[in-house]
């Protein structure tokens, strides 16, 4: 059964686009428009546009825009009934489940992809029954609560036990699943005759999930001590996972991370889970390896606020400055602390054995990444010999000079004077040069996209046909006037088929509806290409009132300039073609009539 229309604008006019897409992007404030960092591409400068008044959003850089609905069913990958009731789920919304009892999941994702999700989320309940509910688990389930995780916990992550008896091929054959989706899932060996068995054997599982929820791969921690096998398995690389574009708990971290709280990027999965537990729910994890460019970028997307909380013994540390050089590298604009665990502890085991509190009490006493840095350095440096302690002050001085608040400069040259009995003044005389060479660097001109404008203001080197008909449409949607007088003018019709689509079924839209709303209006747009165009024309940066001059210089351009252009076009078209095969005669003939079509086109650009 099809949603009723009716219902659909009830959902969508009771929706505020912003909280929902506040979810998933950290908006800002600019002019009438929030802005923020496009989560469906990577950029390094905010392209991606809210405007709550019209209830739509667009992006300026990759095209992609639409109503509250198509915002969901691009960044879930839904189809837009599924995205009618989910919106509807997130804003609590009263409405009838009748209407939604039909909402198959067809989603916009291939059937592989769909098929190979479901069986993850199968297994995830296969090895949390088998965790929590049979003697096979008992073992694992008394691992984890000597380890401090209790039921509630086992159950929000879903963590569950793969036995040593192999159960979940066996499980999958009965019900019938196709062999290659098996061995495309991750979850499966395969040996040289091409036969599957399970990966995991003996390991407490831990799903791991993409930022919307869904399971796409698992971690195994080994029960039983074996040093042949490896302690952790991950799931391999497939078609649902990339380990260095996923980041562990995003999707329950991200409501409280929303809620202002800053995003606590953790090593470990079971650092996430205990600090979830001790109520520090913000807590999010890298998948075993290095931070990456991508993950950073998701981070930014969502917060301006991270404390990296990486384990306090010495790879810890290590792993906490190339976590620091790698946020450095994508010039991002966060506010970023570093918490550094006493005593070699990891955070999963200073939470057990200290407490929540004593960990949120360091959370308070987090220091900034220069300030680590300096502390790192410090540890790496010989400051028993003159040689050494140079040096140090020569890397420290580096680090300072990128200090921006002057403020901050001088307390650090305060610290290093003191500390080594130096003239400040000579660290001054030291540092200035270092600040020079920063500031001539950050001042030569930077090479990226001019700054972003809205539509009407970009489109000075588009074609003046275009810019015409995107006008023209704005106005003819918000001013009924316009409507009525381009309407009534016979034979009207814009030049690219696609403004003309848009034509065509607001005709439709006004047959129905006396007021212009393009979010409702939207909703009868299923095309991308048109969904975008759309959205291009409604951020467009108009004078409120038009004047009747732009309005007929628009149909001007429209039904006099753009056919004389075409006509050209086509008649240089055929004079090549004449002068291919030396028809003297028709290129004489097709001379004449470009001439008076040039001659034309003057006149009507004079007027």
């Amino acid at each position: 059964m099809k949603i009723p229309e009716d219902i659909v604008e009830q959902v969508r006019s009771q929706t505020d686009i912003v909280d929902v897409v506040s979810q998933y992007v950290q908006l800002k404030q600019s002019g009438k428009n929030l802005f923020g960092l496009c989560p469906f591409h990577e950029e390094r400068t905010p392209s991606f546009s809210v405007n709550e008044e019209k209830q739509i959003f667009y992006c300026f850089s990759c095209g992609r825009g639409g109503n509250v609905f198509k915002f969901i069913m691009e960044i879930e990958n839904l189809s837009f009934p599924e995205a009618v009731k989910k919106v509807a789920e997130m804003e609590h919304l009263d409405i009838d489940a009748k209407y939604f009892a039909d909402t198959t999941p067809v989603t916009r994702e291939t059937s592989e992809q769909k098929q190979l999700i479901e069986l993850h989320e199968q297994t995830v309940k296969l090895y949390h029954h088998i965790l929590v509910n049979t003697k096979m688990g008992r073992t694992a389930l008394d691992y984890l609560h000597k380890r401090g995780v209790n039921d509630e916990t086992i159950n929000v992550y879903q963590l569950g036990y793969a036995p040593q008896t192999r159960l979940l091929k066996p499980f999958f054959d009965e019900r019938k699943v196709d062999y290659q989706v098996l061995r495309k899932s991750g979850l499966f060996s395969e040996n040289q005759e091409g036969q599957l068995r399970d990966r995991f054997v003996d390991r407490v599982m831990y799903p791991i999930r993409n930022a919307s929820g869904q399971t796409v791969a698992f971690s195994g921690r080994l029960l039983t001590k074996n040093p042949d096998l490896p302690k952790y398995l991950n799931s391999p690389e497939t078609e649902l996972f990339n380990k260095r574009k996923i980041l562990f708990n995003l999707d329950l971290a991200r409501p409280n991370i929303r809620r202002h709280q800053p995003a606590l990027l953790f090593e470990g999965f079971m650092d996430v889970i205990s600090a979830y537990q001790g109520g520090i729910k913000s807590g999010i994890a890298s998948m075993g390896t290095s931070l990456t460019e991508q993950q950073i970028y998701d981070i930014q997307r969502i917060t301006r606020e991270v404390v990296v909380c990486y384990d306090g013994d010495t790879p810890g540390q290590k792993a906490i400055k190339r976590a620091i050089d790698a946020f450095k590298q994508t010039n991002h604009q966060l506010d970023l602390k570093v918490v550094s665990i006493p005593d070699g502890m990891d955070p999963d085991e200073f939470i057990r054995h200290r407490g929540a509190d004593k960990f949120k009490a360091l959370l308070q006493h987090a220091e900034s990444p220069i300030e680590f840095d300096l502390n790192y350095l410090k540890q790496q440096a010989n400051l028993e010999s003159e040689e050494g302690q140079a040096a140090y002050i020569s890397e420290a001085l580096k680090l300072i000079s990128t200090v921006r608040s002057d403020i901050s400069k001088d307390l650090y040259l305060n610290r290093l004077a003191d500390e080594f009995a130096i003239d400040k003044q000579v660290l001054k005389q030291q540092l200035q040069p270092l600040i020079r060479k920063k500031v001539t660097k950050h001042n030569q001109p930077a090479q990226r996209p001019e700054t972003l404008q809205p539509a009407a203001q970009a489109t000075q080197k588009r074609d003046k046909v275009v810019v015409a008909q995107m006008q023209l449409l704005n106005r003819m949607l918000h001013n009924h006037d316009v409507w009525l007088k381009v309407t009534g003018i016979s034979g009207f019709s814009f030049v690219d088929e696609q403004f003309q689509m848009l034509y065509l079924l607001a005709e439709g839209y006004f047959a129905k509806f006396d007021q212009y709303n393009v979010a409702t209006f939207s909703n009868l747009i299923t095309e991308d290409s048109l969904q975008s165009l759309l959205m291009n024309v409604e951020m467009m940066n108009l004078p409120e009132v038009p004047s009747p001059m732009e309005i007929d210089n628009d149909l001007d351009v429209i039904m006099n300039r753009a056919p004389v252009e075409t006509k050209i076009k086509k008649k240089r078209a055929e004079l090549q073609q004449a002068a291919k095969i030396g028809d003297v005669d028709r290129q004489r003939q097709l001379m004449i009539e470009l001439l008076k079509l040039e001659q034309q086109k003057r006149t009507t650009e004079q007027v």
